[in-house]
């Protein structure tokens, strides 16, 4: 057990971790531009990007550059410094560092080594997405980047797509399309959805509707600027919660319970066939007495 009190003395540096806008150069908070110039050495994701906030901010501060490609060769010479007394600032390119951003590892052996972290709040793209997306806002669940192999992601979004939660991912335009795919494939094309573009920048537009419709949207649509997806979370009944009850049912039944529980016909069609390992189709023909 160890109690870190960030702003007594330390023997050490201090690792603070200061978020930038994730659009309007406007969100740097008055804070955020203090520890940048107060700071002894900035460890930024990408000199060159974050440089142009010093400068917009009159910040003189020395950089070293920290990022998923060297943080294992970068973390030892951080920390030793850190260990020496100086002060570093963490920053990623846009909003969080840690959030989907290089960050973690270093913060982990610091903690490790007793070393203050202290976070500095700010702009972060996940949030300001989820409490204008008009879904259900708490509980909510963070996942980011799904993986890129399309096989990897649809694995993955089959485990989420029964999550109780509103979901956020992050996604980059020239996967966008893909995703929505894999995501009307197997959450359904009726879950509620929201697309927020380009976030705090002239060109922000949060578009709103249904997995379907949204994909259908993608297709006809140029696709453009950095996304946060927002996916309502399942609304129909877990098979982890009325497992026994359901085992009992035949399949037309058991479709039946879950439609009057309030899922749609073909979701929970779809529910059964999969909890029963049945295919879709026989149960469809089963429930519309079709045989």
């Amino acid at each position: 057990m160890h109690s870190q009190k960030s702003f007594e003395e330390q023997s050490t540096g201090t690792l603070f971790l200061v978020p930038t806008p994730i659009g309007n150069l406007k969100d740097m908070t008055p804070r955020a531009v203090e520890i940048l110039t107060q700071v002894d050495l900035i460890a930024a994701e990408d000199t060159r990007h974050t440089k142009q906030l010093l400068n917009h901010f009159d910040i003189e501060t020395k950089q070293t550059s920290f990022h998923e490609h060297n943080w294992q060769s970068k973390v030892p010479s951080l920390i030793e410094a850190l260990e020496q007394g100086t002060m570093i600032a963490q920053v990623s390119d846009a909003g969080m560092p840690s959030i989907s951003d290089p960050g973690k590892e270093l913060v982990a052996e610091a903690i490790e080594h007793n070393i203050p972290v202290v976070p500095i709040p700010g702009a972060t793209a996940g949030i300001t997405a989820l409490i204008a997306s008009g879904l259900v806002p708490q509980p909510f669940y963070f996942y980011g980047f799904l993986q890129r192999k399309n096989s990897e992601q649809l694995a993955e979004l089959e485990k989420l797509s029964t999550f109780p939660d509103t979901t956020i991912f992050y996604e980059s335009p020239h996967r966008l399309k893909q995703t929505l795919t894999n995501l009307n494939h197997t959450y359904g094309s009726d879950r509620a959805i929201v697309l927020a573009r380009e976030l705090t920048k002239r060109y922000e537009e949060f578009i709103r509707g249904t997995i379907g419709e949204l994909m259908q949207w993608s297709k006809e649509s140029e696709i453009r600027g950095e996304f946060v997806i927002v996916v309502s979370g399942y609304q129909g009944v877990g098979k982890s919660h009325n497992e026994d009850e359901l085992l009992t049912l035949s399949v037309h039944d058991a479709v039946e319970y879950l439609v009057e529980k309030g899922l749609k016909p073909n979701a929970a069609i779809k529910q059964i066939a999969k909890e029963r390992q049945l295919d879709r189709q026989a149960v469809y023909a089963d429930y519309h007495e079709l045989i």
